[in-house]
């Protein structure tokens, strides 16, 4: 009896155990039994594209839309079709599935892209074609300003975020801690909870993406896709295309990522960074390290002329020796003499919000420069280039006449001839090697062309003299032209061989 009571308790616990081992085993193959009835049973799915999204228009202004749709080999029979307009009332293509490639898609929309499988059917809106822009750099193109006043959406504006996700652009655009990379997002393990704080409690963030959104579709009519790259306080050798292969775990591979996300396609880079490079280690050789990178960025993106719109660093509230961080403003505003398809764009009259910073409204203006130089440089329009320094030449009575190339003249006021103001410029100054300052300018005003300025010297210019503009760390410069343009720091400009 003991024995059968043993053996009987024995099979007990055999079933009891091998009935719980398939009840793990069954609760365990759940997700993929649901995947499997999810794909056998599942409506039409589309992967991509998603709402919201911009695709780069070619030279010809066409866009290609590839479709990426789950089981299509399952349906015997698929039918695309996109319509076009405010109201999807035009019919843009009908085709048959074919490679799930649409091609020859007119530059605009919003655009409705629906698909027919048998009995199931799937629609996306709006997706548009346009131009795609990376915006990259440090914080200034991060954006740290006050989220007060900033500029407001435009329907035709998008956005790829650092969440990989498209959506309409809006302040701020950056959001570093959404990033899959953990270079952008740091400790995977507590990257949700700081998220949810930054998003409740976040009042800075403004920045110069959408200003320059919002006024090249104003001006081209054509949606604009803003791709999020930048990441505040980080230096060129961090940005190092050697970098690459670390993929997420590099701000290089990062922005690689966001490109491919986009499309592999993009019309331009704007870039803002050089800060954290202002120093005696990295300030000699940035000139030739920006060269590097930009061939390496146009060599990743597979276009050897791609438009590359850089700001020359600005102001920093600071002490100490201002040598490295004029070597690096001068070293950006001589870039687009050495590397065709570039340019840059000045912020130092701009307002900051903190020591180092640019102000929303400051970056309004800075938007709309670099969109001038976009419109000009790639569309034809009348726009603004950049007035940069050309020559120095000495005049009677102890007068240098300084030369600008490149300045912008109304073409609707007769009073704003060219640059601005025509009295009281501000930024100028000579100075020794050492850079102390030899005290002879007591004024400096346009002169009788409306291209140059004339700087009235105190005394004779002694041997040894050099031309600055904007020297030092925190200088008050105020030389625009009739577009708003501002004169870049430039210096120093020996003036021994002048005559």
């Amino acid at each position: 009896m003991n024995r059968r009571r043993s053996t009987n308790a024995l099979t007990t616990i055999r079933i009891f155990f091998w009935a719980f081992f398939i009840f793990v085993a069954w609760v365990s193959a759940a997700p993929a039994r649901q995947e499997k009835a999810g794909e056998s049973d599942q409506k039409l799915v589309l992967r991509a594209p998603t709402p919201n999204r911009v695709y780069q228009r070619d030279q010809a202004g066409f866009g290609e839309i590839k479709l990426d749709l789950v089981n299509k080999e399952k349906y015997k029979n698929i039918q695309v079709l996109v319509m076009g307009g405010e109201g999807f009332d035009t019919v843009i293509e009908e085709a048959e599935f074919g490679d799930g490639v649409l091609r020859g898609i007119p530059t605009g929309g919003p655009y409705l892209i629906n698909i027919r499988a048998d009995e199931d059917s799937v629609e996306v809106d709006p997706i548009y074609v346009g131009d795609v822009w990376i915006l990259a750099g440090q914080s200034n193109m991060e954006g740290v300003a006050d989220l007060i006043d900033v500029t407001p959406p435009n329907p035709k504006v998008m956005l790829l975020g650092m969440d990989g996700k498209w959506d309409e652009a809006k302040e701020p655009l950056h959001w570093l801690v959404d990033s899959p990379d953990p270079v952008h997002s740091g400790d995977p393990a507590n990257r949700a909870e700081r998220s949810k704080r930054m998003h409740a409690n976040r009042r800075k963030g403004a920045g110069l993406g959408l200003p320059f959104g919002v006024a090249m579709t104003e001006a081209l009519g054509v949606p604009i896709g803003l791709v999020a790259c930048a990441h505040g306080g980080t230096s060129m050798e961090q940005w190092s295309p050697a970098k690459k292969g670390e993929e997420g775990k590099s701000l290089y591979g990062s922005m690689l990522r966001q490109f491919e996300l986009a499309g592999g396609k993009a019309r331009g880079v704007l870039w803002y960074q050089g800060e954290s490079d202002a120093n005696p280690n990295a300030a000699p050789k940035y000139a030739k390290v920006m060269e590097e990178f930009i061939a390496a960025v146009r060599s990743d993106f597979h276009d050897p002329d791609l438009p590359f719109y850089l700001v020359q660093i600005g102001r920093v509230v600071r002490g100490g020796d201002p040598k490295d961080w004029n070597m690096v403003q001068d070293a950006e505003r001589l870039i687009p003499e050495k590397i065709a398809h570039t340019a840059v764009a000045s912020v130092i009259d701009l307002e900051l919000d903190d020591g180092i910073h640019v102000g929303t409204h400051g970056h309004k203006r800075l938007g709309k420069r670099l969109a001038n130089l976009a419109l000009r440089n790639l569309f034809g329009h009348v726009g603004a280039t950049t007035p940069t320094f050309e020559s120095v030449s000495r005049g009677a009575r102890n007068r240098l006449i300084v030369k600008f190339r490149d300045v912008n003249f109304s073409q609707e006021d007769t009073r704003l001839r060219g640059l601005q103001p025509t009295r009281h410029i501000a930024g100028f100054s000579l100075r020794k090697a050492d850079g102390s300052e030899i005290p002879l300018i007591f004024d400096a005003s346009v002169g009788p062309a409306p291209d140059t300025v004339v700087l009235k010297l105190n005394g004779r210019l002694p041997e040894g003299a050099f031309l600055w503009y904007g020297w030092g760390f925190d200088p008050y410069c105020n030389l625009v032209d009739a577009w708003d343009a501002a004169v870049p720091v430039f210096g120093p400009i020996a003036l021994d061989p002048v005559k």
